[in-house]
């Protein structure tokens, strides 16, 4: 194999994701500002969630609201539902995998609050099933999602749909939009 064209083609391809996601996403990234500003100053905090990449993903996004981003700040109220080992494995024993983030969301979550479900394909059960509880609770659902969002569109409002195919490209761009929301919101709240 030639890993200089690999190289390439790699990073042309990223750029073609790149391009069609600058092309076709600016109103849904706007309006999940605007839901996360107003769930923040409001008192609301974040719940990030998803499996694999996507569970990393939400973890790195929670930890940046938290922490910070681009400086030293106030934190912002966040957190990744995939992190408690304790819960997930619990609630996959108990109640069953689909239901691990629905149960923390019913726990944690309240009116006001914003979550965020993950999912390259947009149709993990278990992100399904957190998203559908938020929207049932007053918690405002929305998503991040891939390929043709799945059924994600039908439970959440904006969704970040990468328009792209292959999931290393929509990880990328998953975690590319989920910086820029978070630069943003410290921006928007001028916390920087």
């Amino acid at each position: 194999m030639d890993f200089l064209d690999y190289f390439n083609k790699e990073l042309d391809d990223h750029e073609q994701v790149l391009a069609r996601t600058k092309a076709n996403l600016s109103g849904p990234f706007l309006q999940m500002l605007n839901i996360w500003t107003e769930a923040v100053e409001k008192g609301g905090k974040i719940l990030f969630f998803g499996n694999g990449g996507s569970a990393a993903d939400a973890q790195h996004l929670a930890a940046e609201l938290v922490i910070r981003f681009i400086s030293d700040r106030a934190p912002i109220a966040a957190i990744a539902l995939n992190t408690d080992t304790s819960a997930l494995t619990a609630g996959a024993n108990d109640l069953g995998y689909d239901q691990v983030f629905a149960r923390q969301i019913q726990a944690l979550g309240k009116p006001g609050d914003v979550a965020v479900g993950i999912s390259t394909s947009g149709t993990s059960q278990n992100v399904v099933e957190g998203l559908k509880m938020a929207k049932n609770m007053g918690i405002v659902p929305t998503a991040f999602a891939g390929r043709d969002g799945g059924i994600m569109p039908q439970l959440a409002d904006p969704v970040l749909i990468v328009p792209a195919q292959s999931t290393r490209r929509i990880q990328e761009m998953h975690i590319t939009l989920g910086h820029m929301l978070c630069g943003a919101l410290e921006q928007r709240l001028n916390l920087v």
